[in-house]
């Protein structure tokens, strides 16, 4: 079980545990980040210094909202819990705060000027994995990834003071790309736990039946509608691409990393010709590597 589903127990909505002062409450949060293995850039060597916290704050709300989302044991006390999770989260807009996760984020939301909708959409995501495991359209699925994925991509511009519009927006393409890329990646995985991500009017569209869907079949079908969205997710990226060249430094990197690696599992399940039914496509080490060294020189150049 989760540290976070025991901590319940303390700072639940019928918790006992005594509330924390700011000082407590940022180690809280940094020992979450530092003890959870997530693509989450959390206190890592690439976030400055002087951001680590901030960083650590987020992911703290991130880690108890997906936590809540997942770890509850019914999709009932999931909602429940998650409303009361937004309802603290409009108590701390409003100067309340007494979760520990919140007495650490308010500093981080008032200094860095961070909307509330960016938190709100994660809510709703997790929310809606509640009562939703397939999708009609694309529109719809994404929909979802503009809950699940967006926010985070938004929230990282603002701690690094780059929340222009054309930013968010290009953000918006790469960090739904990087979504559907991972759908793709685990149709098989997804499929064993009852979640089909892969829209229905596509299926229909390429003649991949229900049946066919049920079994598992890697059919001429099956392989002419992931081809598909492989190909519509790799526009995505390109569209995000301005965000790259708008940025400088270890974030350049930092994004044009996260960019390449979605862009590399499309590349895999091209590889495996699109047959994810008999095996999962995997980045490996030397890809990871070369993918970093593609970016440093993409950044260096970019300087120049």
């Amino acid at each position: 079980m989760s540290s976070v589903i025991e901590d319940l127990k303390k700072w639940g909505p019928d918790g006992t545990g005594a509330p924390l002062n700011l000082s407590e409450a940022e180690q809280y949060t940094r020992q979450l980040a530092t003890t959870h293995y997530e693509n989450f850039p959390v206190v890592t060597k690439v976030v400055p210094r002087d951001l680590r916290q901030h960083f650590a704050n987020v992911y703290g709300f991130c880690r108890w909202a997906d936590d809540l989302g997942d770890e509850t044991g019914s999709p009932e006390e999931s909602l429940r819990l998650l409303s009361w999770w937004k309802s603290e989260l409009h108590r701390c807009y409003e100067g309340q705060v007494s979760h520990p996760i919140y007495v650490a984020l308010k500093p981080t939301i008032e200094k860095f000027s961070i909307p509330i909708d960016p938190f709100e959409d994660l809510i709703s995501a997790f929310e809606q994995d509640q009562s939703v495991q397939n999708y009609d359209t694309f529109s719809q699925l994404t929909d979802y990834c503009r809950r699940s994925a967006n926010p985070v991509g938004r929230i990282v511009l603002h701690l690094i003071g780059s929340p222009h519009p054309e930013n968010l927006r290009c953000s918006d393409s790469i960090c739904t790309g990087l979504q559907l890329a991972n759908f793709w990646q685990d149709v098989s995985r997804d499929h064993d736990i009852g979640r089909v991500y892969l829209p229905r009017e596509d299926r229909e569209r390429f003649g991949y039946s229900d049946e066919d869907l049920e079994d598992k079949r890697f059919t001429p079908e099956f392989r002419q509608l992931l081809e598909f969205e492989v190909d519509r997710t790799r526009e995505l990226f390109r569209e995000g691409e301005p965000l790259v060249r708008s940025l400088s430094g270890r974030w350049r990197i930092v994004v044009d990393l996260f960019s390449r690696g979605g862009q590399m599992v499309l590349d895999e399940i091209t590889r495996l010709d699109y047959n994810v039914w008999r095996q999962r496509p995997v980045i490996t080490k030397s890809h990871a590597a070369k993918a970093l060294l593609k970016s440093i020189v993409s950044s260096v150049i970019g300087r120049r």
